[in-house]
């Protein structure tokens, strides 16, 4: 029996008659036969691959098959725009089969959700917070709205697994699982991954089903076309994207907001017709973007990663890349948005707009071209989540019984590593500081506990990511986006404030610092808008491979003459780099000990910090290199890196100060110290660090 023979048959009916299928794609076809099976998965395939139907075909069929109650499905996004992308997808195809399904989010309206609520579909499209907040909502019956719950399918898994949204996610996970009384199937679905099979594992954590890993042989037989370029500024981007592919639909990545809204700027002045999409943008300017731009044939859209997601924005004829993403899957992702059309080749060009973006790009691509792809690795020590989840569940359960969080946390995942004494440290740490009050063995809000995340502030609970101090930004009534509030800290003494949001200047009008508003008017002056945080550390691997590419002589087919000839230059700055993989200590023209390890952000900060506390001279680190400020001998210097390198791994840490730990959502729940060994544990990269010190080091120099 075929895998389409095995689904109901009012669906074979619909997907032959309705969607006028002639047949399944390999990975639904391996997806339904392993999901009729009842195991937990891991669906891979490039964007538009078909993984949505292969994971909803199955779960529909055994909806019809066992006649599952509502609610039975839930699909949940990192993103609200995915699932609103996703929406009339699914609502069609539960609707072919005479069912429903329904998004829930915070733009969703009190009405619409108060309907849910009544007649709760058969799949709810939501996201993890949204789940959260149905938790802990004390007008919502969470335990009678889950209890039909069979299967959770989480798109874009690999976005969750790498930060404390994943934490979260689980959590949330086990304790539906504990209301529904059953063991839920968890069907991932993510485009790339370097290790699939240690995701399987994470997502199916507190499941005692199968777990298999769904990759089909490749179907895409043409290489793609993939070019770097060096442009040197980003104006002169513009000028390319307006000169060449005229006539084609082109998404344009920049990992930065404001460059976003600057290079949009700069193509509307060139006449190309431009659209704009960034997560600070009101939510109708990015829909009427998105969908003006999917409609749309001869235009540009300039985005941030938020549409590396697999939002559909129609049929791209090309991605272009300014600068570079700091992972191989991103831009895998990125690039898989082009080649849906039969015969078309999958595409990215590459745009550098300096000497160091030029470097990373290249460094990117020869990583790409051996066909390294980064492993997904979930954070560690997360003792703040479990902080977070011991509150929801006392507003879950109204009031937790202190005897019974075991029954709710013993499956958390990295359980192992938190021990019980660890945790019933945390909750007397919580009781000392108020955040907590017991009576009788019942834990619930103490006074600072409900001036922090209760009442009004409950959304400070529900989600497990700091938001920055954003204004909201309005046009009349119409609300363009949300800008840093340090936007408006700098005196303007020519004038008002002057923005760039959804690549158009607007003049301030009006601020209201105590509701974080301010009104803005058209302008034709030229604006600038700030958001902090943007800039990110590298990895070893990939600032290991821009070592190679600086050490070693040639050039690659994906570099235009013009990069080969800016990178030469490069070369030209670094031709004491060895081939070899040794690190190399310097005194550099500026007169600093430089030590170039090449071991990227996290490693190089703890080795700088490590040897600040050793020596007690100043010492930073970038993504290359550690400089250190003193005069030492090359004898001194040999003298002090081996006594580094005989210094336990646990011992070479990042600085953490008070700043580093607001980053970290709910660490006043914590204990000082144990917040800080939270910290320092995702800051910090042992396997860098090993690999950087035990190399052989080079002298040069003085």
């Amino acid at each position: 029996m075929t895998a389409f023979e095995r689904l109901h048959p009012a669906l074979q009916h619909h997907i032959v008659n309705s969607l006028g299928w002639r047949s399944l794609r390999p990975v639904q076809e391996m997806s339904i036969e392993a999901a009729l099976e009842g195991d937990n998965l891991i669906v891979l395939a490039p964007t538009a691959g078909g993984k949505t139907e292969a994971a909803f075909f199955p779960l529909i069929s055994e909806t019809l098959a066992h006649d599952w109650p509502a609610l039975s499905v839930l699909y949940v996004s990192p993103i609200r725009a995915l699932l609103n992308n996703q929406e009339p997808r699914l609502q069609h195809y539960y609707g072919l089969v005479g069912r429903r399904a329904e998004v829930w989010h915070g733009d969703v309206t009190p009405t619409r959700k108060n309907h849910i609520i009544a007649e709760p579909p058969d799949c709810l499209l939501t996201t993890p917070e949204s789940l959260e907040a149905i938790l802990v909502s004390s007008r919502l019956p969470h335990a009678q709205f889950f209890q039909n719950l069979q299967a959770i399918v989480v798109d874009e898994v690999h976005a969750f697994a790498g930060d404390d949204r994943g934490w979260h996610l689980l959590a949330v996970l086990e304790r539906l699982q504990k209301l529904a009384g059953r063991d839920l199937q968890r069907i991932g679905l993510s485009a790339t991954v370097g290790n699939p099979s240690d995701l399987s594992t994470w997502l199916a954590t507190g499941s005692k089903r199968a777990g298999r890993v769904i990759r089909p042989p490749g179907s895409d037989t043409q290489e793609p076309h993939v070019e770097l370029d060096y442009v040197a500024k980003l104006e002169n981007t513009a000028t390319v994207i307006a000169a060449l592919h005229k006539g084609e639909k082109r998404l344009v990545f920049v990992d930065s907001r404001a460059r976003v809204e600057k290079l949009a700027a700069e193509l509307r002045s060139r006449d190309v017709t431009t659209y704009v999409s960034h997560s600070s943008l009101g939510l109708d300017e990015r829909r009427q973007a998105e969908r003006a731009f999917a409609q749309g044939s001869d235009c540009v859209i300039v985005a941030t990663s938020a549409l590396e997601l697999g939002i559909d924005v129609g049929d791209l004829d090309r991605v272009i890349q300014i600068d570079a993403p700091t992972t191989v899957s991103s831009f895998l992702q990125r690039m898989g948005r082009t080649g849906r059309r039969a015969g078309a080749k999958r595409n990215c060009l590459f745009l550098a707009t300096s000497p160091d973006a030029l470097l990373q790009s290249a460094g990117l691509l020869e990583l790409w071209r051996s066909g390294f792809v980064e492993p997904v690795t979930p954070t560690p020590a997360p003792l703040h989540i479990v902080a977070q989840q011991l509150m929801a569940l006392a507003l879950q359960e109204k009031g937790l019984a202190r005897s019974d969080w075991p029954a709710w946390l013993s499956a958390f995942p990295s359980m192992a590593k938190i021990d019980a004494a660890s945790i019933e440290g945390l909750i007397a740490w919580m009781l000392s500081s108020d955040l907590f009050w017991e009576d009788a063995g019942l834990l619930w809000f103490g006074r600072e506990g409900q001036a922090t995340y209760g009442k009004k502030n409950f959304l400070e609970l529900v989600s497990v990511f700091t938001s920055p101090p954003l204004f909201v930004v309005r046009h009349g009534r119409k609300e363009l986006g949300q800008v840093h509030e340090s936007t408006f800290l700098a005196k303007e003494k020519s004038g008002p404030s002057i923005l760039l949001l959804g690549g158009r200047s607007w003049k301030v009008t009006q601020l209201d610092w105590n509701r974080r508003l301010a009104w803005v008017e058209a302008t034709e002056e030229q604006g600038r808008t700030r958001w902090l945080g943007e800039g990110q550390h590298l990895s070893y691997a990939l600032c290991q491979q821009i070592r190679r590419v600086l050490a070693n002589p040639g050039s690659s087919s994906f570099w235009t003459q013009r990069a080969v000839s800016h990178l030469d230059e490069e070369r030209g700055n670094y031709e004491w780099l060895s081939p070899e993989d040794v690190t190399v200590l310097r005194r550099d023209p500026t007169g600093e000990l430089a030590w170039w390890t090449f071991a990227g952000g996290r490693a190089n900060a703890a080795l700088a910090y490590t040897l600040e506390k050793m020596t007690g001279a100043k010492a930073v680190g970038n993504n290359f290199r550690v400089c250190l400020f003193a005069d030492l001998t090359p004898q001194a210097a040999e003298d002090t890196l081996k006594q580094l390198a005989e210094t336990p791994l646990d011992q070479i840490r990042p600085e953490v100060d008070e700043r580093a730990l607001q980053k970290l959502k709910f660490s006043d729940c914590l204990p000082p110290k144990e917040a800080a060994a939270t910290l320092v544990a995702r800051l910090e990269d042992r396997d860098a660090l090993e690999k950087t010190l035990t190399k052989k080091r080079v002298h040069l120099g003085g």
